[in-house]
């Protein structure tokens, strides 16, 4: 079974969170981190169809968030 870690990032500008992987391609984007990854579990066995490879996989989250603090 195929795994992908799925890498997810603040825009602190735009306040929201989007997730990346280059190999599935992938560009999601929600306000909320837990809506971003439900939505990233749903897209990705289609994504993946349609890039000729097998739906079934194990998907690994990375997020990152970078806040200034004075």
């Amino acid at each position: 079974m195929e795994e992908y870690t799925i890498t997810l990032f603040w825009d602190n500008d735009a306040g929201i969170w989007y997730a990346t992987n280059d190999e599935i391609p992938m560009m999601l984007e929600s306000e909320s981190i837990d809506a971003l990854i439900e939505r990233a579990k749903l897209a990705t066995p289609e994504l993946l169809e349609m890039n000729g490879r097998t739906p079934r996989c194990i998907l690994h989250f990375v997020a990152e968030r970078k806040d200034e603090v004075a």
